[in-house]
């Protein structure tokens, strides 16, 4: 026979205790079950309550509000779903890789993310149970930037959402959790064109010099310098066509999905016609840098290679994929904002833009010169008493 399920009841009421007053909860969720809980310490003085003190009045609000989501089925603990934020997690990487089809890269820093962060933290945690306040609490302890924590947050609003569909979750905690702010000044460190070929000039080897030149001057990201094969090589149309991407084990399309082509500059050309005299691993199916045995470069060796290049060249410690933000700052001084776009692969012009700070613009001191122009009797009067001030 079907039962019905309650409506979810309760009262407050205070108990004294030596370190004062103390207003108590007790309710019973909709499933029969009675709870009593501590709500805070009662303020019974006149005038408005201390941070933290509740009055009856108060003690009221917070019940009525437990009391609302156990009628929605949104308060925590009221719903038992038999999983583990670590089965969640498990879940979620399983539907980002095979259902959704994720790249493997972006799987990897998913999984490396869960792994270092919100294992330790939660594996073992019923997900009905985690609250907006564990998840605040997890984070702050986290010394990481405001980005990198917002990140964490927004992936387990995933876990959590995902969880929702599978599992019955009714609530997802991290909704109601707030972002940290970020700052950022838009600046972006690049290379100057002497800075690139005092690195090409401290390479290991003549095929990593290629590798940093091809990098500086096409603004291929490091998995698609490694994923180029000489077919994407034009010598007679100077161009070089961007059709995949190498990383973490794994061959994929460019991180935009598209198949694009870029400028391959005389000493790009030249730089790799010297690769191409070499005895082997020059047909057109053959990788352009290839690693051992001429199969796929090793992405963590190259960047210690580079690391150790930069140091022996003298130069400032910027990252591999700065390389490719020279590419962006020093094409948008001499191409329109489309055209840099189609040649970095960005899917956003949104992307391009940052780089617009960096396209000179001499006209612009003219407009101004021009707005404060005025007549030629009241620029020398001006001129006079600046001189007579100073």
């Amino acid at each position: 026979m079907f039962v019905p399920a309650r409506a979810p009841t309760g009262h407050v009421f205070r108990v004294d205790r030596n370190g004062g007053p103390v207003w108590y909860a007790k309710y019973r969720l909709p499933d029969g079950r009675q709870v009593q809980r501590k709500i805070g310490p009662a303020w019974t003085e006149r005038g408005r309550p201390p941070h933290g003190y509740l009055t009856k009045r108060t003690a009221e609000a917070w019940l009525r509000d437990v009391l609302d989501k156990a009628r929605r089925g949104t308060l925590p603990g009221m719903l038992r779903t038999g999983a583990t934020f670590a089965d969640a997690a498990a879940e979620y990487l399983r539907y980002v890789e095979h259902d959704r089809g994720r790249k493997p890269s972006t799987v990897h820093g998913y999984r490396s993310a869960v792994n270092a962060h919100l294992l330790p933290a939660f594996a073992t945690t019923a997900i009905e149970a985690i609250t907006p306040r564990d998840i605040e609490r997890w984070i702050a302890t986290v010394d990481r930037s405001a980005r990198t924590r917002n990140k964490l947050v927004l992936l387990m609003h995933a876990i959590l959402g995902r969880a929702k569909k599978v599992y019955g979750l009714p609530y997802n905690a991290a909704a109601d959790v707030e972002k940290f702010p970020q700052r950022s000044s838009g600046d972006i460190e690049v290379f100057s064109p002497e800075e690139v070929w005092a690195l090409v000039r401290a390479a290991a080897s003549e095929q990593d010099a290629a590798i940093y030149l091809t990098a500086a001057f096409t603004g291929l990201r490091r998995g698609e310098l490694i994923a180029l094969r000489w077919r994407d090589v034009d010598f007679a149309g100077s161009v070089i066509r961007v059709r995949s991407s190498y990383a973490n084990g794994a061959l994929t399309t460019p991180k935009s999905g598209k198949v694009r082509s870029v400028p391959m500059a005389p000493e790009v050309a030249s730089a790799l016609a010297r690769l191409g005299d070499r005895p082997r691993w020059t047909g057109d199916d053959d990788l352009v840098f290839p690693g051992v045995g001429g199969s796929y470069l090793d992405g963590s060796a190259l960047r210690r290679r580079y690391d150790v290049a930069i140091r022996g060249a003298g130069l400032r410690p910027l990252r591999f994929h700065d390389l490719r933000h020279t590419f962006g700052t020093r094409m948008i001084a001499k191409a329109d904002i489309r055209r840099v776009q189609e040649w970095m692969g960005h899917a956003d012009v949104q992307t391009t833009m940052k780089y617009l700070h960096y396209a000179p613009r001499p006209e612009d001191a003219q407009l101004v010169a021009e707005a404060f122009r005025v007549p030629d009797a009241s620029r020398t009067t001006g001129e006079s008493q600046l001189r007579l001030s100073t």
